[in-house]
């Protein structure tokens, strides 16, 4: 059943079994602007009731794979981030190359230049004194540093937008995938830190399929409410019943035109279900951070109160509940300190 906000109007999907237990009157605070949603179970029931909105138009959209290959055909162009970002990998990864080629393949575009240096004046990062050029960037935070630098350069501007269809405004998106780049490089760092990295650049991308079906989605959102509405289903269901696959699925589709690495886009595949990603550890930080940025009430959007954890995921990462708090405030204060305007 849909609850909304009264003051900012986010929506949320709770299961009518939860609804059923409250009783006749609960109230508690909106994750995203944590005023008071007041819930009467009986009221809201006899609102559905008398609710039989139906989408003729919705039934005449594509869906399926009909869809997904109209979207992928459309899709001509890289974004600018995975362009820089694979040239940037490129020259890292080259034994005889240095700081000076990793800031000249940075310079080819002065729009991620001067994000770059923003983001290293920022709270989190500018601590050491102030930065002028990327080649001085590179010396004094490290070549390692500047490479995500860059990753969090690249991915602002395309993640910053409004996505109607997910109830994202301006710049959730982009604080919730900075929330899931942070969590999953420290989920990784405790026992896995050779995927740190790769985790915090899984993180930044995991959930760019949203960006790609939004405009699909908002076309179709009366189904979408009226599904989750009437069948108690999550958002991330309602895509796979409305569309025909979800927003996981084809940021997977997507990253391989990228020419993502193999690993890492599986685990963007499988980031809700990360029992079905093979025992992919990134799959399963992914997942871990991806519910922590929930919990926290950074970008939910209109699923975020139906997150569920998996609850083998942190048996299968060697963590407890416990460290989940810590990491919670380690992810909402890189947020914060991180956070440009783009």
């Amino acid at each position: 059943m849909l609850i909304e906000c009264n003051h900012c109007h986010k929506r949320y999907n709770i299961p009518d079994e939860k609804i059923a237990s409250l009783g006749k009157r609960v109230v508690f605070p909106c994750p995203a602007c944590k005023e008071s949603i007041e819930v009467n179970p009986e009221k809201l029931e006899s609102q559905e009731a008398e609710e039989n909105i139906e989408d003729k138009n919705s039934s005449e959209l594509p869906t399926g794979e009909i869809l997904r290959k109209r979207i992928l055909s459309s899709i001509k162009d890289l974004p600018a981030m995975p362009q820089v970002a694979q040239k940037a990998r490129e020259v890292v990864s080259d034994p005889d190359s240095d700081f000076r080629d990793l800031a000249k393949v940075i310079e080819t575009d002065p729009a991620i230049v001067t994000k770059i240096l923003k983001i290293a004046n920022s709270a989190y990062y500018g601590s050491v004194g102030k930065v002028s050029s990327v080649q001085q960037a590179s010396v004094v935070l490290g070549v390692k540093t500047l490479q995500e630098i860059l990753t969090i350069a690249c991915a602002a501007g395309l993640l910053s937008g409004n996505l109607d269809g997910y109830d994202l405004d301006p710049g959730e998106m982009w604080k919730h995938s900075l929330a899931v780049a942070a969590g999953s490089r420290m989920i990784a760092k405790k026992d896995h830190p050779a995927l740190a990295e790769d985790a915090f650049s899984a993180g930044l991308i995991h959930d760019s399929g949203k960006l790609i079906l939004n405009s699909y989605v908002n076309e179709r959102k009366e189904t979408f409410l009226n599904l989750m509405q009437e069948g108690g289903v999550s958002f991330l269901t309602a895509e796979k019943k409305i569309l025909g696959f979800d927003h996981s699925e084809i940021a997977s589709d997507v990253c391989e035109k990228w020419q993502i690495p193999k690993h890492l886009i599986t685990a963007i595949r499988y980031h809700h279900y990360p029992v079905r990603s093979n025992e992919n550890g990134l799959a399963y930080i992914l997942h871990v951070a991806d519910s922590v940025a929930m919990m926290s009430g950074i970008g939910g959007g209109i699923d975020g109160m139906l997150y569920e954890m998996d609850s083998t995921a942190l048996d299968f990462l060697n963590i407890d509940e416990s460290y989940i708090e810590e990491i919670m405030e380690q992810v909402v204060d890189f947020v914060e300190k991180t956070t440009i305007e783009t």
